[in-house]
């Protein structure tokens, strides 16, 4: 067991939060550009929207993705209590994923739906993120330095990012038989429910 490094985990809190504004606004700003690139050619306004909708559903996805993430990984350290370096290495690691997700974003937006390279790496990079976090999970919840003694962390979180991970890496070979499923593999999260369900008949 990883000895605490300290039972204040805000200032871990914080740079995560941090990093993932930062990688949501670096979402954005290749749909900023296209402003200026628009106007230099003397196209309509709206031909900013329509020319551009393969970059607003890019963005749209990986936003709603990413808060997706980062409202799991809030709600799970609420429950924390302190920090260890495990915990501290499967954050960054969870970061790592974060941050490059605006890379296979802007992929997305270039290549077509069916491009089974890029669906791969797009959904690859969200399942690396999902590991990370179950990965969090299950050190929160069996490490006592990392859990908050008046609300420690259930085995219920554990699960449920377990559903995920397994949902994603489903996915993911899902695309690479069928590519032409393209994002809509991504649809397969909401059978986290079920896969809950599963989790607490087998014990686990």
């Amino acid at each position: 067991m990883s000895r605490a490094v300290s039972r204040d985990p805000d200032r871990l809190v914080l740079f995560t939060d941090a990093v993932v504004a930062i990688a949501v606004t670096l979402l954005v700003l290749p749909l900023v550009d296209v402003v200026p690139e628009a106007v230099g050619a003397h196209r309509r306004s709206v031909e900013v929207i329509t020319e551009h909708q393969a970059q607003i559903w890019s963005f749209v996805l990986s936003f709603v993705v990413i808060i997706r993430l980062w409202f799991v990984h809030h709600r799970m350290f609420e429950h924390i209590g302190g920090y260890t370096r495990a915990l501290m290495l499967v954050n960054t690691g969870w970061l790592l994923a974060i941050a490059l997700l605006p890379f296979p974003t802007e992929m997305v937006a270039s290549y077509p739906g069916d491009d089974r390279f890029t669906v791969m790496l797009y959904i690859g990079n969200i399942l690396v993120a999902g590991v990370f976090q179950t990965a969090l999970a299950v050190i929160s919840y069996r490490d006592p330095d990392v859990a908050l003694e008046s609300d420690p962390p259930t085995i219920e979180s554990v699960r449920a990012s377990l559903s995920n991970a397994v949902l994603l890496a489903v996915s993911l070979a899902v695309v690479a038989v069928f590519p032409s499923i393209s994002y809509f593999a991504l649809l397969l999260l909401f059978l986290e429910a079920p896969v809950d369900r599963f989790w607490r008949l087998v014990g686990v």
